[in-house]
């Protein structure tokens, strides 16, 4: 026997499965960071790609809009790498006065004054206040354009008027938009919801009744739509330079680009890709997945992450087993509606399309999964949350692993996804 043990929420959870069975242990590629966080920090910002350094493009007098994630995305560390950012624009001239932070919130909740002095740290939030971005302000937004896509694009009018736009965030994979960062800190980061929901309704094939779009996928620029009008977007607003991070194994920034807001961003995602992209050399009849543990899988809405990555590693019809705690529930009541009360992929279809809403989507996501994968969720949630979904609902990962070899024998090809909200697994062409 193999015994392994995964994280579920803030505990860990033991198992065993036949030696035999197993193809392997998809996760990251511990690759090794070069130095401190400083280190790696001072090393991006000396040697920017395609690009000048940041210094370099400002003058004393200008005003430069610094775009920062919000706290839903803290695992980024900003409040150890913007305060070198500051430096660099204060030893080129730039003002405390004329430097603004403006938080990519995206279509998230406004931020408390308590969190925005974590987006900062405790030596920047003396000197500087946070701006959120609120989507559906309409009067803090401004046109500038239309994608060739149909989207158009309107986007806080702080960052405009601005003389520089400097993008701070982080890449890794993303369900949708093939990786997140980069463009993202302006789509959706600081655009419309109007814009945000347009973007992101790419999502579905162009003719309805074909369901998603098959490119909008993680790990996949090729005729993803959602990214390449993302892209135009951020043409649109033509940002001054690009930071982002890409956290390790262990969450420390353990690599960092800078420079050219295109150049600098697709180099960061082919780190992404050495770190986190497995490739695989066949499917598993089985995949047992956890999205890591908390806070990865405090809610449903979160652990969509776990479900998309695992199924890459099965074929439909295979047996998919995801741990994941949700003790905060489904975390987004949109999912649910989406889950219960339609009673197909059709029909949850039909809804995205008169009503686009990312959880939404998700709910659709899920649906697709459980319709067409035989799908076993390890959770604190009550099955009753699940009831009519497709969905099994089990207490334990043992219980789970008896329901699945009753079913389809013991005998199982299996792939394990300890950080499965992290890892992408790629079958081998």
């Amino acid at each position: 026997m193999y015994s392994y043990a995964m994280n579920y929420g803030k505990k860990s959870v033991e198992f065993s499965i036949p030696s035999n069975n197993l193809l392997g242990v998809i996760d990251s590629e511990p690759l090794a960071s070069e130095g401190s966080e400083e280190e790696i920090i001072r090393r991006a910002l000396e040697n920017p790609i395609g690009s000048p350094r940041l210094g370099e493009l400002v003058k004393p007098g200008d005003s430069v809009c610094i775009i920062v994630s919000d706290i839903t995305r803290a695992w980024q560390r900003m409040w150890v790498y913007l305060p070198f950012i500051v430096d660099e624009l204060n030893k080129a001239g730039i003002r405390d006065e004329d430097i603004v932070f403006l938080s990519a919130t995206g279509t998230h909740r406004e931020q408390t004054p308590e969190e925005h002095n974590q987006l900062l740290g405790e030596e920047l939030s003396k000197r500087f206040t946070v701006v959120d971005h609120t989507c559906l302000a309409h009067e803090d937004m401004v046109y500038i354009g239309t994608t060739s896509y149909g989207t158009p694009v309107k986007v806080n009018k702080r960052a405009l008027e601005c003389d520089h736009i400097v993008i701070t965030g982080a890449i890794g994979y993303h369900f949708m938009a093939g990786w997140g960062g980069g463009r993202k800190g302006i789509l959706p980061g600081i655009s419309s919801y109007e814009t945000v929901m347009s973007n992101h309704a790419r999502v579905l094939d162009p003719e309805p009744g074909k369901g998603r779009n098959m490119d909008c996928r993680p790990g996949n620029f090729e005729n993803n739509y959602i990214h390449l009008d993302m892209m135009e977007a951020a043409e649109m607003v033509k940002p001054t330079f690009l930071f982002n991070v890409i956290p390790g194994n262990d969450g420390k920034i353990a690599f960092a680009i800078a420079g050219d807001w295109k150049q600098a961003f697709y180099e960061g995602t082919k780190i992404v890709d050495r770190k986190d992209g497995v490739i695989i050399p066949e499917l598993g009849e089985l995949v047992i997945a956890t999205a890591g543990g908390y806070p990865k899988d405090i809610n449903f809405y979160q652990s969509s992450k776990v479900i998309v990555n695992a199924m890459e590693a099965a074929p439909h019809g295979g047996s998919l087993v995801i741990l994941s705690a949700c003790n905060e529930g489904y975390g987004n009541d949109e999912v649910q509606y989406m889950l219960q009360q339609f009673p197909n992929t059709v029909e949850r279809e039909k809804e995205i399309r008169r009503e686009f809403t990312i959880a939404k989507y998700i709910g659709y996501i899920v649906g697709y999964v459980a319709e067409n994968w035989d799908f076993y969720l390890v959770t604190e949630m009550s099955s009753d949350d699940f009831k009519g979904t497709g969905i099994t609902v089990v207490k334990n990962l043992d219980e789970a692993l008896k329901m699945v070899y009753q079913k389809k024998g013991t005998q199982l090809k299996t792939w394990l996804m300890p950080h499965g909200a992290n890892t992408l697994p790629k079958l081998k062409k």
